[in-house]
């Protein structure tokens, strides 16, 4: 049993690491114009924007309207003067508001679309920029390196319009997956006493998968595989997402998504430049996390995203049917 929790600690100890390898990100970003073009997009619109638009408004527009409209009703206040406050205070909440709709919500969808559809080609130009460089050998993009039973695996997949839609179930399966673990973290947070420590593990364990899902992509690694991987290697990837959630954990939502938006690339950039997965190939008694038992963390996701599937698959049949 000490052996084990000792293995769990250095594997989580070695995540957390490698996360925190930024030197990595300046390395690539010094290698690729068009990398430093990207990260340098998202801090400017997550940034200097988007955060900045929130330090304005704290520091400078709700002082303001503090003081032209002042809360209501001070003790020694007469009545009639009460009642006028209370009609600043009910303004002020209205200006607040309107704040909100038109300029915080409209930019964090903004920033949330550009920024995913920015994390995209970070990760491609850093993946590009690994495979022209020579990092040093213990960091080195070989590492990654698709590994032969990945490449089988591929190959298994039919050509022409078959493959297609096999690609198209895995990427909606992926999707459907995704979200139900979103819900599921979510979920877990409201559970009392012992939900704030599982929501940051959920919570770890899901910018892990989403920061490591690019390479993947790119390395054409199957769903399933990746799964496996991921479920035997709880610990490590356990230890390579605390980072992201210890920066944002104990913030108001709309800081957090700006924040989050930030370091998120800087995360990509790591795990794009780490290599956990030279082993997916290998057999399961050599991997690191040899003699742990596989944890089930995508389980509730995976059933509820197959029963959805089922149910939509039911229901297509059904209308084939009465058509």
């Amino acid at each position: 049993m000490i052996a084990k929790s000792k293995q769990v600690m250095l594997l989580w100890l070695e995540g957390f690491l490698e996360a925190c390898s930024l030197h990595r990100v300046v390395i690539l970003c010094h290698r690729s114009r068009k990398l430093l073009l990207r990260t340098g997009q998202c801090f400017l619109l997550n940034g200097l924007i988007f955060l900045g638009s929130l330090g304005v408004f704290k520091w400078f527009v709700n002082p303001t309207l503090q003081w032209i409209l002042p809360d209501p009703c001070a003790p020694v206040t007469s009545q009639g003067f009460c009642s006028y406050n209370g009609s600043y205070a009910f303004l002020r909440g209205g200006l607040l508001q309107l704040f909100y709709v038109f300029w915080f919500y409209p930019l964090y969808m903004l920033s949330f679309i550009l920024s995913n559809i920015w994390y995209n080609d970070v990760a491609k130009y850093g993946f590009e920029a690994i495979e022209k460089s020579d990092l040093s050998s213990t960091e080195t993009f070989r590492q990654c390196e698709v590994p032969e039973s990945v490449i089988m695996t591929n190959a298994e997949r039919p050509s022409g319009l078959g493959g297609v839609m096999i690609g198209i179930g895995v990427q909606v399966y992926s999707i459907l997956l995704l979200t139900f673990f979103f819900m599921e973290v979510y979920l877990v947070g409201v559970i009392p006493y012992i939900g704030k420590i599982l929501n940051f593990l959920l919570l770890s364990w899901m910018y892990a998968y989403y920061c490591y899902e690019y390479k993947w992509n790119f390395l054409e690694i199957p769903l399933e595989k990746r799964l496996d991987f991921f479920e035997s290697n709880w610990a490590f990837f356990a230890g390579f997402g605390s980072p992201c959630v210890l920066a944002i954990f104990f913030l108001s939502p709309l800081v957090s998504g700006a924040l989050m938006a930030i370091l998120f690339p800087l995360f990509v950039l790591t795990a794009t430049g780490s290599g956990p997965e030279k082993s997916i190939g290998a057999p399961r008694s050599t991997w690191k996390c040899a003699g742990l038992l596989r944890l089930p963390i995508f389980y509730v996701a995976e059933t509820l995203s197959m029963l959805a599937l089922s149910i939509f698959r039911l229901e297509s049949l059904q209308h084939e049917k009465t058509g």
